[in-house]
Protein backbone atom coordinates (compact mmCIF):
# COMPACT_ATOMS: atom_id res chain seq x y z
CA UNK A 1 0.00 0.00 0.00
CA UNK A 2 0.92 3.52 -1.01
CA UNK A 3 2.61 5.17 2.41
CA UNK A 4 1.77 8.88 3.57
CA UNK A 5 4.10 11.23 3.58
CA UNK A 6 4.49 14.36 5.48
CA UNK A 7 6.86 16.35 3.32
CA UNK A 8 7.32 20.04 4.14
CA UNK A 9 10.00 23.00 4.43
CA UNK A 10 10.19 24.55 7.96
CA UNK A 11 12.76 27.28 9.53
CA UNK A 12 14.98 25.96 12.21
CA UNK A 13 12.41 26.87 14.67
CA UNK A 14 10.01 24.84 12.62
CA UNK A 15 8.07 27.53 11.44
CA UNK A 16 6.11 26.19 8.16
CA UNK A 17 4.87 29.39 6.53
CA UNK A 18 3.36 33.19 7.55
CA UNK A 19 0.04 34.38 6.57
CA UNK A 20 -1.46 35.48 3.50
CA UNK A 21 -0.30 39.35 3.78
CA UNK A 22 2.80 40.31 2.20
CA UNK A 23 4.46 39.73 5.35
CA UNK A 24 3.64 36.50 5.40
CA UNK A 25 4.39 35.58 1.84
CA UNK A 26 8.14 37.02 2.53
CA UNK A 27 8.73 34.63 4.86
CA UNK A 28 6.85 31.34 3.19
CA UNK A 29 9.47 32.57 0.52
CA UNK A 30 13.00 32.57 2.47
CA UNK A 31 11.58 29.20 4.21
CA UNK A 32 11.41 27.98 0.56
CA UNK A 33 13.78 29.85 -1.05
CA UNK A 34 16.23 26.55 -0.85
CA UNK A 35 14.30 24.82 -3.49
CA UNK A 36 13.72 27.84 -6.05
CA UNK A 37 17.48 27.64 -7.44
CA UNK A 38 17.61 24.02 -7.93
CA UNK A 39 17.41 22.21 -11.39
CA UNK A 40 15.30 19.35 -10.03
CA UNK A 41 12.89 22.08 -9.11
CA UNK A 42 13.33 24.33 -12.01
CA UNK A 43 12.39 21.15 -14.54
CA UNK A 44 9.11 20.47 -12.19
CA UNK A 45 8.16 24.06 -13.44
CA UNK A 46 9.48 23.77 -16.87
CA UNK A 47 12.43 26.23 -16.33
CA UNK A 48 15.86 25.58 -17.55
CA UNK A 49 19.19 25.57 -15.96
CA UNK A 50 19.38 25.33 -11.91
CA UNK A 51 21.93 24.16 -9.55
CA UNK A 52 22.71 20.01 -9.60
CA UNK A 53 23.94 19.75 -5.89
CA UNK A 54 22.83 17.83 -2.99
CA UNK A 55 19.71 19.78 -2.46
CA UNK A 56 18.66 18.77 -6.17
CA UNK A 57 19.25 15.52 -6.32
CA UNK A 58 17.39 15.37 -2.53
CA UNK A 59 14.28 17.43 -4.29
CA UNK A 60 14.29 14.77 -7.15
CA UNK A 61 14.07 11.52 -5.31
CA UNK A 62 11.39 12.76 -3.23
CA UNK A 63 9.15 14.05 -6.03
CA UNK A 64 9.86 10.69 -8.12
CA UNK A 65 8.29 8.35 -5.36
CA UNK A 66 5.00 10.93 -4.74
CA UNK A 67 2.29 10.44 -7.28
CA UNK A 68 -0.84 12.01 -5.82
CA UNK A 69 -0.66 14.98 -3.64
CA UNK A 70 -3.44 15.93 -0.98
CA UNK A 71 -3.45 19.92 -0.20
CA UNK A 72 -5.66 22.30 1.85
CA UNK A 73 -7.81 25.07 0.48
CA UNK A 74 -5.86 27.96 1.55
CA UNK A 75 -2.80 26.23 0.10
CA UNK A 76 -4.91 25.92 -2.96
CA UNK A 77 -6.80 29.36 -2.90
CA UNK A 78 -3.11 30.79 -2.48
CA UNK A 79 -0.96 28.49 -4.90
CA UNK A 80 -3.48 28.14 -7.79
CA UNK A 81 -3.16 31.72 -9.82
CA UNK A 82 -0.13 31.03 -9.95
CA UNK A 83 0.68 27.51 -11.06
CA UNK A 84 -0.76 28.16 -14.48
CA UNK A 85 -1.99 25.80 -16.97
CA UNK A 86 0.93 23.00 -17.01
CA UNK A 87 1.08 23.08 -13.31
CA UNK A 88 4.21 21.61 -11.29
CA UNK A 89 2.23 18.36 -9.58
CA UNK A 90 2.28 16.40 -12.51
CA UNK A 91 -0.36 14.21 -10.35
CA UNK A 92 -4.02 14.15 -9.46
CA UNK A 93 -4.61 16.41 -6.38
CA UNK A 94 -6.67 16.11 -3.75
CA UNK A 95 -7.75 19.22 -1.65
CA UNK A 96 -9.41 19.24 1.61
CA UNK A 97 -11.87 21.80 1.93
CA UNK A 98 -15.61 22.73 3.19
CA UNK A 99 -16.47 24.14 -0.39
CA UNK A 100 -16.98 21.54 -3.06
CA UNK A 101 -16.99 21.95 -6.87
CA UNK A 102 -16.67 20.57 -10.26
CA UNK A 103 -13.21 18.50 -10.64
CA UNK A 104 -10.34 21.05 -12.36
CA UNK A 105 -8.20 18.96 -15.18
CA UNK A 106 -4.47 20.67 -15.98
CA UNK A 107 -2.25 19.74 -18.37
CA UNK A 108 0.64 17.44 -17.75
CA UNK A 109 -1.58 14.73 -15.57
CA UNK A 110 -2.32 17.31 -12.82
CA UNK A 111 -6.08 17.51 -11.99
CA UNK A 112 -7.54 18.85 -8.28
CA UNK A 113 -10.19 17.38 -7.02
CA UNK A 114 -12.27 19.11 -3.88
CA UNK A 115 -13.06 16.90 -1.15
CA UNK A 116 -15.30 17.61 1.16
CA UNK A 117 -14.66 14.29 3.68
CA UNK A 118 -12.19 15.57 5.52
CA UNK A 119 -8.55 14.15 5.38
CA UNK A 120 -9.63 11.22 5.78
CA UNK A 121 -11.19 10.76 2.23
CA UNK A 122 -8.88 12.72 0.99
CA UNK A 123 -6.13 9.74 2.17
CA UNK A 124 -8.65 7.02 0.20
CA UNK A 125 -9.29 8.70 -2.64
CA UNK A 126 -5.29 9.65 -3.51
CA UNK A 127 -4.00 6.14 -2.53
CA UNK A 128 -7.14 4.32 -5.23
CA UNK A 129 -5.36 6.23 -7.68
CA UNK A 130 -1.33 6.24 -6.72
CA UNK A 131 -0.30 3.20 -9.14
CA UNK A 132 2.20 2.60 -7.08
CA UNK A 133 3.44 5.76 -6.02
CA UNK A 134 3.15 7.42 -2.43
CA UNK A 135 1.14 9.64 -1.47
CA UNK A 136 2.66 13.28 -0.46
CA UNK A 137 0.79 16.14 2.35
CA UNK A 138 2.89 18.82 1.20
CA UNK A 139 0.79 21.45 2.98
CA UNK A 140 -0.58 23.73 4.37
CA UNK A 141 -0.34 23.53 8.17
CA UNK A 142 -3.40 22.74 8.91
CA UNK A 143 -3.79 19.97 6.98
CA UNK A 144 -0.39 18.48 8.01
CA UNK A 145 -1.68 18.82 11.27
CA UNK A 146 -4.87 16.48 10.48
CA UNK A 147 -2.73 13.97 9.02
CA UNK A 148 -0.47 13.02 11.73
CA UNK A 149 -3.67 13.58 14.31
CA UNK A 150 -5.69 11.27 12.42
CA UNK A 151 -2.97 8.88 12.40
CA UNK A 152 -2.82 8.69 8.43
CA UNK A 153 1.03 9.59 8.00
CA UNK A 154 3.52 6.91 7.62
CA UNK A 155 6.32 9.03 7.24
CA UNK A 156 7.47 12.73 7.91
CA UNK A 157 10.01 14.35 5.48
CA UNK A 158 11.65 18.09 6.82
CA UNK A 159 13.45 20.72 4.85
CA UNK A 160 15.14 22.21 7.24
CA UNK A 161 16.18 25.60 6.03
CA UNK A 162 18.84 27.88 7.90
CA UNK A 163 16.57 30.26 9.92
CA UNK A 164 15.24 30.83 13.05
CA UNK A 165 11.81 32.66 11.80
CA UNK A 166 10.68 34.09 15.08
CA UNK A 167 6.63 34.22 14.16
CA UNK A 168 4.32 32.35 11.40
CA UNK A 169 2.74 29.00 11.82
CA UNK A 170 4.46 26.30 13.40
CA UNK A 171 4.63 23.03 11.72
CA UNK A 172 3.48 20.54 14.80
CA UNK A 173 2.27 23.18 17.41
CA UNK A 174 0.74 20.85 20.03
CA UNK A 175 0.62 17.53 18.26
CA UNK A 176 2.06 14.64 19.38
CA UNK A 177 3.68 11.38 17.89
CA UNK A 178 6.66 9.23 18.07
CA UNK A 179 9.21 9.38 15.53
CA UNK A 180 12.04 7.54 14.47
CA UNK A 181 15.26 9.05 12.29
CA UNK A 182 16.01 7.22 8.87
CA UNK A 183 18.05 9.29 7.22
CA UNK A 184 19.47 12.94 7.22
CA UNK A 185 21.70 14.78 4.77
CA UNK A 186 23.23 17.72 4.56
CA UNK A 187 22.61 20.01 1.94
CA UNK A 188 23.65 23.20 0.75
CA UNK A 189 20.74 25.14 1.64
CA UNK A 190 18.52 22.71 3.81
CA UNK A 191 19.52 19.63 6.12
CA UNK A 192 16.85 16.97 4.77
CA UNK A 193 15.53 14.76 7.69
CA UNK A 194 13.31 11.50 7.50
CA UNK A 195 11.35 9.97 10.02
CA UNK A 196 9.57 7.03 9.92
CA UNK A 197 5.79 7.38 11.98
CA UNK A 198 6.21 4.73 14.66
Amino acid sequence: MSKVILGMSVSLDGIAGGGADADGMALHEAILGWVFPLRSWRAEQGQEGGEDSVDSRVWAADFERVGPQIVGRAMFDWGYPYWGENPPFHAPVFVVTHRGQERIEKQGGTSYTFVTGGIEAAVEQARAVADGKDVLLPGGVSVARQGLAAGLVDEVVLHVTPLLAGRGLPLFGDGRAELRCTDAIRGEGAVHLRYEVC
